[in-house]
């Protein structure tokens, strides 16, 4: 694995609201009281403060990184857009995590995505370069084969071998951090289908059974932490989106360090039923992670 690689590459609306509000009396009702917590809900924050009320609630960020490691956080950031249309991760998101991580002692911080736009333009223009650099982060390519090696995925059904980055075969801590969105093949993109975003041969997953390779890859990388942001969600024309008409406030972020519960919470926000998520019920029947939220222990903040 060559990490040189990455030390050289551093970058100096009516019904959309009612769905939105049903979604949140469903995920926002009752209130789990045990400790530790299998999802953390929090809303009616910015970002940054839904983090840190979020992350305290999991424990503390250094529950999850110990001084002198290295963290890398995957962020969605595959297109050239804006902040405001919420085709991507929200750029005060990324710049928080990569805080709480150095805070925490981590040695270095990486950020990256295999974007689909230009990825040199989508890291600017989606604002996380900027923040990142800011926050002491620094931002890595994913664009060249390169930087990925072969992995094997033992309890793949239709995905057996794949290659991912070389950043997160190598670091301590992975930190997943996907945009809540609609999505035209797979109806939502949250956890387990941002990870596409962190191996090379995407293109065989959407010839193969797209939902079968999604829940195969999540048997096999589990993200230390999950972290989604649904604070501006765009519930229509995704995964790149059209314009911010597209796009519902909601002011919510949810964590989890289970990819499937995180997504069974982030359907039930978007305001549908997990079940018609097909690769999150492929998942839980793969023993990946769970999605009967209702049997989960659950923290809800409002702020």
């Amino acid at each position: 694995m060559q990490r040189r690689h990455f030390l050289k590459a551093s970058l100096g609306a009516g019904v959309l609201v009612s769905t939105t509000l049903g979604s949140y009396r469903r995920l926002f009702a009752a209130e789990s009281s045990v400790q530790p917590y299998d999802l953390v809900a929090i809303k009616n924050a910015p970002p940054e403060a839904l983090f840190d009320a979020g992350i305290q609630a999991m424990g503390g960020m250094q529950h999850f990184v110990k001084k002198g490691q290295r963290v890398v956080i995957k962020p969605n950031i595959a297109w050239d857009a804006p902040p405001e249309r919420a085709a991507n991760t929200n750029p005060l998101l990324v710049k928080r995590i990569v805080e709480q991580c150095r805070n925490a002692g981590a040695k270095e911080v990486y950020v990256f995505d295999y974007t689909c736009d230009n990825w040199q333009r989508s890291y600017r223009h989606s604002g996380i370069a900027a923040a990142v650099k800011e926050a002491g982060g620094k931002m890595a390519p994913g664009n060249s084969e390169g930087y990925f090696h072969a992995v094997t995925i033992p309890d793949g059904k239709r995905l057996r071998h794949v290659k991912e980055h070389e950043l997160i075969l190598e670091t301590d801590v992975f930190i997943n951090v996907p945009v809540l969105k609609s999505h035209g093949s797979t109806t939502l993109t949250v956890a387990m289908k941002n990870l596409m975003g962190s191996i090379w041969d995407r293109w065989y997953w959407h010839r193969n059974d797209l939902h079968q390779c999604i829940a195969d890859f999540a048997t096999y990388r589990k993200p230390d932490l999950n972290v989604v942001d649904a604070y501006n969600v765009m519930m229509r024309n995704g995964p790149r989106g059209v314009s911010t008409k597209d796009v519902v406030p909601m002011q919510t972020q949810l964590l989890s360090t289970d990819m499937v519960t995180a997504d069974a919470a982030a359907a039930r926000l978007f305001g549908i039923d997990p079940d018609t998520v097909e690769y999150i019920s492929i998942a839980h029947t793969m023993n990946a992670g769970r999605k009967d939220l209702q049997n989960l222990h659950i923290k809800r903040i409002k702020m």
